[in-house]
């Protein structure tokens, strides 16, 4: 089993509070947060929707590369953009939606092949199965 750690402080109240969020391996280390970057669209540090999205993209795009390795193919390049939605509905905020963008280039593959696999991925990499949401996709073969 693997296990992978992610750590956040927060000091204050919902709308004037700061908060900080940290990853195991430093990537992120103190990154600030806040009500104006979750709520209010500030650009001045990160928010939960955005880092799963990160989140759900780097792990759609690596599982998206075993799926294609599966067919004997391999991705020269995968961009994967994963969008997430969060909104206000009865008894609170909830995470309703996640849509994934994916453009590849993949050497030989007909549109088939990679449309399977896209599809395949889009339900079994292991973020999707942890998304309690709708899941869409829009995949796009160079």
């Amino acid at each position: 089993m693997i296990k992978k750690h992610g750590s956040a402080h927060w000091a204050g109240e919902i709308k004037t509070g700061k908060g900080a969020v940290s990853t195991e391996t430093g990537v992120l280390n103190g990154a600030p947060y806040g009500f104006n970057t979750r709520f209010e669209g500030a650009a001045s540090g990160t928010n939960p929707e955005e880092l799963i999205g990160a989140a759900h993209a780097a792990c759609y795009a690596m599982a998206l590369s075993l799926e294609l390795g599966k067919a004997g193919l391999t991705a020269d390049d995968i961009d994967a953009k994963s969008t997430i939605s969060l909104e206000e509905v009865e008894g609170g905020f909830a995470i309703t939606k996640a849509h994934l963008e994916v453009t590849a280039s993949v050497p030989e593959a007909s549109e088939e092949q990679f449309m399977t696999a896209a599809k395949a991925t889009k339900t079994g990499c292991p973020v999707s199965k942890l998304l309690n949401c709708e899941i869409t996709m829009d995949a796009k073969l160079d």
